[in-house]
């Protein structure tokens, strides 16, 4: 059919990038090293790969990326795999730091917030509350004013009659 064009739909399917979904050939293949590397990094550490129900290891798109990254620093920037492991511990700890920062910056905003309206109340109730002289505590000026009207019942002990 000459003048006919051929239309193909693709669908894009998308995925959590720390779900394990690579075999070890094809997350070497994109890591670009050999699946034997990816074994070495994972007796060290340096990398965790999920387990199939029947034990075969599954790389996420999260852990190609940190391939990637420890290639780069053993071959562009001549680190050897104890300095890889040192930088990787460092960056979780600022990571984990920077989630630390962020928390308490969130409680200081709230504190900061809770103190602006308790000073709010505070000018509200400030013409409402006055202290008391002789005792020294608090009353409602309304109160005191009561209090003035009836001489009687201020005395040492409270109401007098």
């Amino acid at each position: 059919m000459a003048g006919r064009r051929r239309i193909s739909a693709s669908a894009r399917v998308e995925v959590a990038s720390d779900r394990g979904v690579f075999m070890i050939s094809v997350a070497a293949e994109l890591a670009e090293m050999h699946p034997q590397t990816l074994r070495m990094y994972e007796a060290r550490g340096l990398i965790e790969p999920k387990r199939s129900p029947k034990g075969t290891r599954l790389y996420s798109q999260r852990d190609v990326e940190r391939l990637r990254r420890i290639q780069e620093m053993t071959a562009q920037m001549g680190m050897n795999l104890a300095g890889v492991e040192r930088v990787l511990e460092l960056e979780e700890q600022l990571e984990a730091m920077g989630r630390r920062v962020a928390a308490l910056q969130k409680r200081a905003d709230e504190l900061t917030a809770e103190v602006k309206r308790l000073e709010q109340l505070r000018r509200e109730l400030r013409a409402e509350i006055v202290p008391y002289t002789r005792g020294g505590e608090l009353v409602r000026r309304a109160d005191l004013q009561a209090l003035r009207f009836v001489p009687s019942a201020v005395g040492r002990g409270g109401a007098t009659g």
